[in-house]
């Protein structure tokens, strides 16, 4: 009987799936451009309410191109700054941020500010979580519900998210403009958690992470329109011990 017991769980063991996860955490302070590839972006040092860090915008070269662009177009301009050599799977990303419109921003601009994973190397493919911070103290409760969100570029934006599955993949979270905020992802296959704050539980889950289980690729900081962003301590490490 133990025997037979042993093969089983020998047998079971071997077909589980496997999950590829980083082995040690890699720390990037974020001081510098040094080993960033910048898309579409402009990065230099700079210290937020005392902190140091990067400040992230788009770039002239950018705003300039679009300027010609269609709205549709413009929607497809994808503003990243992703971190050369790292290929994640599985894992947890740590970061410090701070989002808010610039000047001149158009009015629907939130200071969108996140983390893309799974970046494949077009600049156009990958899986990300971002805050809209001007929405987390909303004199209006929809907006508020809008405070975070999943997306999976370039088949599932926002839009197309909060039509097909309205709420799923956006939540709550309390935000300020401009202020640094602590967030946690980590990846699990096609599970995914969003931590903002320090909080013990997430603020937003994905159980369909649309990369799948065995998506891979590069990890980045990422802005949306109108932006003015700053980033610092970025950590890439495994996923904790069950």
């Amino acid at each position: 009987m133990a025997r037979s017991t042993l093969a089983a769980l020998i047998t079971t063991a071997t077909f589980l799936p496997s999950v590829p996860a980083l082995a040690q955490a890699k720390h990037y302070p974020l001081e510098s451009v040094e080993g960033l590839r910048l898309h579409n972006v402009a990065a230099e040092p700079a210290a937020l309410q005392g902190k140091k860090g990067l400040r992230v915008t788009v770039s002239d070269e950018t705003l300039r191109r679009r300027q010609g662009m269609t709205p549709e177009e413009r929607n497809q301009l994808e503003e990243l700054a992703s971190i050369e050599g790292l290929d994640f799977s599985n894992g947890v990303i740590e970061v410090e941020m701070a989002g808010a419109p610039g000047p001149g921003a158009e009015q629907g601009a939130r200071g969108f500010v996140g983390v893309a994973f799974r970046l494949q190397k077009d600049m156009q493919t990958y899986d990300a979580f971002y805050l809209r911070p001007t929405n987390g103290r909303a004199e209006d409760q929809e907006r508020r519900n809008h405070a975070t969100q999943y997306i999976a570029h370039p088949e599932w934006p926002w839009f197309r998210l909060r039509k097909e599955t309205p709420s799923r993949y956006e939540a709550y979270v309390d935000l300020v403009p401009g202020a640094w905020t602590k967030i946690k992802i980590e990846v699990r296959g096609e599970r995914a958690r969003l931590y903002v704050h320090d909080q013990e539980q997430p603020t937003l889950i994905v159980n369909d992470v649309k990369s799948g289980a065995q998506g891979k690729g590069a990890v980045a900081l990422w802005i949306g329109p109108g932006t003015v962003a700053h980033f610092r301590n970025l950590t890439v490490g495994p996923l904790p011990a069950n």
